[in-house]
């Protein structure tokens, strides 16, 4: 009889380019639409007439908040999935259901203490994250109605790992459409028919969330999916949920680090440049965001298959399934560095027809990601060291590139450079260039050591 991971695909015996291809599209479709949650409010709220630019850098300094929730998710989603991955290739899918319920119930009691957090603490937080005098109030009025749905944000992030990592690829992309598409019917409506502004957007982006998240819930109890959610393992275990702690500390500090990041960045352009230079780097960072996120969703459809392959110690199909993400990943952000260094006028357009705004932003983006085509070489070993359930080279990875490197550089090249808007802004591609070449070292040895590691334990 045949042994099947799920309905759709069998880890364990088909083709790496086909799965690849069958977990991978619905994934990077699954990041690309729900990076429009955040991306869609911005489009729609910079071109409110009179307050565009204002309300868009408002909203922009939220966005280390919202970044903060979704660590969180992926500290417990993106921390269990691989795991569950990992046992089920072992052939142990009880084990795998406790991890999944372990991570719903932590997922739960941390939404409920971010939502107190951020309503106690949101205007100094957003201060002290670049908002000023003339763009607090609509920063303040996004984030608190955003705030209150942080359970639905955690669900749908943390949840729908699970259902990827059993290789229900065509489910788990529809659980980040069905809100995504909501949002952008939403979106103008609250915003310009019912003249709900900045409130409006934020509105919108919670009750589509609502929507994805009781949409995987749904899911995961139904007799359809393989690993369900039941009530007997949502009881919280030490020695089950600490190592998917472990693991998702490498992801959260990835998302995590975002925040710290803007929180400097901000603050070194609100000195230097002021509110203009603040609102391009919110249009720079969606554009990364919108860049990177396909390269994550590459991966996270390559994850279920090397995870499951690792488990069942076959090292060929690890090898390969490595080798052809590696090869998409660079490949993509290859051409994504094209298409923004030519024409940096229109992914800018996207977010503003402000002239003066428009101005400034063409001209960092080319510097800001002058190095993004090696991005696609750094994602896939660090994401690959998650799929290796290696906690701890993956968490050091992930503090490397913005902790080690980037936030120093930030304050170190204006000391030294004339154009201090621009030292900012050329402290990316070279952290970006010191970051791959660690990584990628790194990797080299550690992969060479687990290749042998399973040629061994095959043998004996």
């Amino acid at each position: 009889m045949k042994l099947t991971l799920s309905r759709e695909v069998d880890l364990g015996k088909e083709s790496i380019g086909r799965l690849l291809w069958i977990l991978a599209v619905p994934s990077i479709t699954s990041q690309v639409v729900n990076a429009l949650y955040n991306m869609v409010d911005r489009m729609y709220i910079g071109h409110i007439p009179e307050i565009g630019s204002a309300a868009l850098t408002g909203v922009g300094v939220c966005f280390p908040l919202i970044m903060i929730i979704s660590a969180f998710a992926y500290l417990f989603g993106m921390g269990g999935a691989p795991r569950a991955s990992i046992y089920m290739g072992k052939k142990d899918n009880a084990m795998a259901e406790k991890i999944m319920g372990n991570s719903f119930v932590s997922l739960c009691l941390i939404s409920v203490v971010l939502t107190a957090l951020i309503f106690i603490f949101d205007k100094p937080l957003l201060y002290l994250f670049g908002a000023s005098a003339n763009t607090i109030g609509y920063a303040q009025s996004y984030i608190r109605i955003y705030a209150m749905g942080t359970i639905f944000v955690q669900l749908t992030l943390g949840m729908n790992a699970f259902i990827s990592c059993q290789g229900f690829s065509m489910i788990s992309m529809f659980t980040v459409c069905i809100g995504a598409i909501t949002n952008i019917i939403l979106d103008p409506l609250f915003i310009f028919v019912f003249d709900m502004g900045v409130p409006g957007a934020a509105l919108a982006t919670i009750l589509s969330q609502a929507l994805s998240a009781v949409w995987a819930i749904w899911f995961l109890r139904s007799s359809s999916t393989v690993l369900r959610l039941k009530k007997e393992n949502m009881r919280i275990e030490r020695k089950i949920l600490l190592p998917c702690i472990a693991l998702g500390v490498a992801p959260f500090l990835m998302q995590a680090t975002e925040s710290v990041l803007v929180l400097c960045q901000n603050s070194s352009l609100l000195k230097y440049g002021g509110d203009m230079a603040v609102g391009a780097m919110t249009i720079l960072s969606s554009v990364m965001q919108f860049t990177l996120l396909p390269l994550q969703g590459l991966t996270q459809g390559g994850q279920p298959i090397i995870s499951y392959n690792y488990g069942a110690n076959l090292a060929g199909r690890v090898k390969k399934a490595f080798q052809l993400q590696t090869i998409c990943c660079f490949t993509y952000a290859l051409i994504m560095w094209g298409l923004i260094q030519l024409f940096p006028g229109l992914f800018v357009s996207i977010f503003t027809n402000d002239p003066a705004l428009t101005e400034i932003t063409c001209w960092a983006l080319r510097i800001y990601m002058a190095c993004v085509f090696l991005m696609g070489i750094q994602i896939s070993c660090q994401q690959t060291f998650v799929a290796f359930g290696n906690s701890k080279v993956s968490a050091f990875l992930a503090i490397l590139r913005k902790i080690l490197l980037l936030i120093p550089l930030i304050y170190i090249l204006p000391l030294f450079l004339e154009d201090k808007v621009f030292a900012v802004f050329l402290a990316e591609p070279i952290a970006d260039t010191v970051a791959v070449m660690t990584t990628a070292t790194l990797f080299i040895i550690e992969f060479k050591r687990l290749m042998k590691k399973m040629q061994k334990e095959k043998e004996s």
